[in-house]
C-alpha cells in the first residue's frame, strides 16, 4: 500500500502535460476549483482502474478538512475492528440471587463506549433507526429471575475519560458534539432532544435504566451512582451494538461529530493504551501512515481547524481502503450523491447523481467533497476537493457538484 502511494507520488511529479492541465476538461475543474474555493485550493482526480492521475492542482499541499476528517476516523475503525464487530454494554451483579428473586449486592452497567446506545423512540427519531437498546436488559434480567436488588445500580463509564468535547470546543461539550462518555445514552442528551445535553451522561443512562426496571417490576434499593465494577462481577445481560459498518455509515453519511468522536476514543480504548482523543487520533494517524496515506487528526471528526491532509493524501486513503478487505464496506458507507445524507440535496442534473459516494465537509472558510465514483464507462474514479478560502458556501458547493460530475463523467 505505501508502494502505491509513492508510485503515485511519482505519477503526480512526471504528470503530462494534457493531465496537470492543459487538456479542457481539467482545465475546466480547475478554473471551478479557484473560482467557488479561491486560490489556496486543492484537487486530486484519480483514475483508480489505472492508478494515473488525470487532474491535479496543489495536491499535495494539506489543507483544513472539516468533516473529510472523518473518512480517516471511520476507515481506520472499519479496518481495526472490521464490519461485523458489535460493541457490547453490560449489566454485571456482585452478589447472589436467593429463591425469592432477590439479589443481595449491587449492579454495574458497564459502557463499551457504544455511540448508538439509547432508547428506541430517541434513535428512531434522531437516528435513522441505528441504535443499541438499553431497555432490552430488562428482559434478560428477568429471564435471570431478578426481581429485587438490594444495592446500588452503578454506571461504570471508565473505558473512557470524562472529557466531554474536543479542541475546538476548549474540550467541553458544545452544540456541534458531546457530552463524550464511555457510557452515553441518546447521544449525550437528557432523555430527549428537546431537553438538552446532560451533564453527566453516565448517570443519565443508569437514572434511565434503574427507572425502566422498576416499570419491568425490578425494584432497586439503593438508588443509583458513579463506580467501576469491580473485577469479579458477573454479567447478567448484555445489549450490543449495530455491527461497525452500520455505526460508519451513520457516522459519513449524516456527518455525525458525536459517532465520530466516540469512535475515536474507541479505538484510543482498544489499540492505543487509552479511551482518549488523543491515543484516538494517533491510531488513526498510525493507520493512515500503513495505507500510504497521512493525516493530522486532532479530533475524530473534523471540528478543529488542526486537522489536515492534502488531496493527494485523501485519495491515497480511498484508493488504498478501495483495493482492502473492507473497501466495498467503507465506500458503501458513504452519502450516495443526490440521494442521501448530506449529499441528499447535491449534485443533482450531474453525472454524479447516483454514481458518487462522496464525504462533504464544512467549517467557517472551508468546503470539502471527496469520494469514489463509477463513471459511465464503468471506471472507478476516486477524487478530493479541499477548498480552504471559501466566501460563499452556496458557490463551493456549486462549483464542488460540478467538479464531481465532470469527474464522474470522465
Amino acid at each position: 500500500m505505501r508502494r502505491a502511494a509513492l508510485c503515485l507520488v511519482l505519477l503526480l511529479l512526471l504528470l503530462p502535460a494534457a493531465a496537470q492541465g492543459a487538456g479542457k476538461g481539467c482545465q475546466e475543474m480547475k478554473r471551478r476549483l479557484v473560482y467557488g474555493g479561491g486560490a489556496a485550493s486543492g484537487l486530486l482526480v484519480l483514475d483508480a482502474d489505472s492508478g494515473r492521475p488525470v487532474c491535479a492542482r496543489a495536491a499535495s499541499r494539506p489543507r483544513i478538512l472539516a468533516s473529510n476528517t472523518k473518512l480517516f476516523t471511520t476507515a481506520a475503525a472499519l479496518g481495526r475492528f472490521g464490519p461485523r464487530y458489535r460493541i457490547a454494554t453490560e449489566l454485571l451483579g456482585d452478589g447472589e440471587v436467593d429463591a425469592r428473586g432477590v439479589l443481595h449486592g449491587s449492579l454495574w452497567l458497564r459502557g463499551g463506549g457504544d455511540p448508538a446506545l439509547g432508547s428506541p423512540a430517541f434513535y428512531d427519531r434522531y437516528g435513522g433507526g441505528v441504535g443499541t437498546n438499553l431497555y432490552a436488559v430488562k428482559a434478560q434480567l428477568r429471564a435471570d429471575g431478578v426481581r429485587r436488588v438490594t444495592g446500588r445500580l452503578y454506571a461504570d463509564d471508565s473505558i473512557f475519560d470524562r472529557v466531554r468535547g474536543v479542541a475546538d470546543s476548549g474540550y467541553a461539550t458544545s452544540p456541534y458534539v458531546g457530552p463524550l462518555s464511555g457510557l452515553s445514552f441518546n447521544s449525550g442528551y437528557a432523555g430527549s432532544h428537546a431537553l438538552g445535553f446532560a451533564s453527566d451522561p453516565a448517570m443519565t443512562a443508569v437514572a434511565k435504566l434503574a427507572h425502566a426496571l422498576r416499570g419491568a417490576g425490578i425494584a432497586i434499593g439503593g438508588g443509583v451512582a458513579l463506580d467501576v465494577a469491580p473485577a469479579d462481577a458477573e454479567p447478567l445481560a448484555t445489549v450490543r451494538s449495530p455491527t461497525m459498518s452500520q455505526i460508519v455509515a451513520a457516522t459519513d453519511v449524516y456527518s455525525n461529530n458525536f459517532f465520530a468522536e466516540m469512535l475515536a476514543k474507541l479505538l484510543g480504548a482498544h489499540f492505543g493504551g487509552a479511551g482518549t482523543t488523543a491515543a484516538g487520533t494517533a491510531v488513526v494517524e498510525r493507520f493512515a501512515r500503513a495505507h500510504g496515506s497521512g493525516v493530522h487528526a486532532v479530533d475524530g471528526s473534523g471540528l478543529t481547524r488542526g486537522n489536515r491532509a492534502s488531496p493527494l493524501q485523501v485519495v491515497s486513503l480511498l484508493q488504498a481502503m478501495s483495493r482492502s478487505p473492507v473497501g466495498d464496506e467503507l465506500i458503501g458507507d458513504l452519502a450516495l450523491a443526490g440521494r442521501s445524507g448530506t449529499a441528499e440535496d447535491r449534485m443533482h442534473g450531474t453525472a454524479a447523481y447516483g454514481r458518487c459516494h462522496v464525504k462533504t465537509g464544512t467549517l467557517s472558510g472551508v468546503s470539502a467533497l471527496s469520494g469514489v465514483c463509477e463513471n459511465r464507462s464503468g471506471r472507478t474514479m476516486i477524487f478530493s476537493i479541499l477548498m480552504n478560502g471559501v466566501s460563499d458556501l452556496t458557490l463551493a458547493h456549486y462549483e464542488q457538484d460540478r467538479i464531481a460530475g465532470a469527474v464522474a463523467s470522465y
